[in-house]
């Protein structure tokens, strides 16, 4: 008789089966995360789907971080941005993040999309709002900003722009500011 196989923890299997591919594993309230060197993170996606014992069959999300610091620099972070992968494993319902460091000189890190096809959105939001390229990615076209748009709006050293709050004391200066249309 066949049943479902024995789960493995996911941080010693990975760093049993590709040693070079695990810098640490951060255990913080019940989560874990593996930081992944960036070279090796399709091969650690696809051994964390493929193994039994594992099965992380799911990509929930692909999330992206600036850690630039107000005054340079990015604190105690090795790179400038982040990666973070978001796998569910539905058949042990179990979850397990992989982060990955990306600098700011070379922003590229290898698809993740023969691996999980769903990806594809998720990288594209993020190459668009971030600046983050992933090479051999099937589709690079920009998703939600013009194609001749200058910048990536979710960086932290992007310029922001705003409008002046209006309240009562204000008014006729706000309104002479708004481009009603003309009759």
């Amino acid at each position: 008789m066949t049943g479902i196989p024995q789960a493995l923890d996911p941080a010693a299997a990975v760093r049993a089966a590709l040693p070079e591919a695990v810098q640490d594993v951060i255990e913080f309230r019940g989560e874990t995360t593996l930081v992944i060197a960036r070279p090796h993170i399709v091969a650690a996606c696809r051994f964390l789907r493929d193994t039994r014992g594992l099965v992380y069959n799911y990509l929930s999300d692909i999330s992206a971080v600036d850690y630039l610091e107000p005054y340079g620099g990015w604190g105690d972070r090795p790179e400038r941005f982040a990666l973070a992968y978001h796998l569910l494993s539905m058949l042990y319902f179990r979850r397990l993040r992989l982060k990955v460091y990306v600098p700011e000189d070379d922003p590229v890190v290898d698809t993740v999309t023969p691996v999980w096809p769903g990806a594809n959105w998720l990288e594209r939001e993020i190459a668009d709002m971030m600046g983050i390229r992933f090479a051999g990615h099937p589709d690079p076209r920009r998703l939600m900003m013009p194609e001749d748009w200058n910048g990536h709006p979710h960086r932290r050293d992007y310029p922001l722009g705003y409008e002046t709050i209006m309240f009562s004391f204000n008014v006729d200066e706000i309104m002479k500011h708004k481009p009603f249309a003309k009759e």
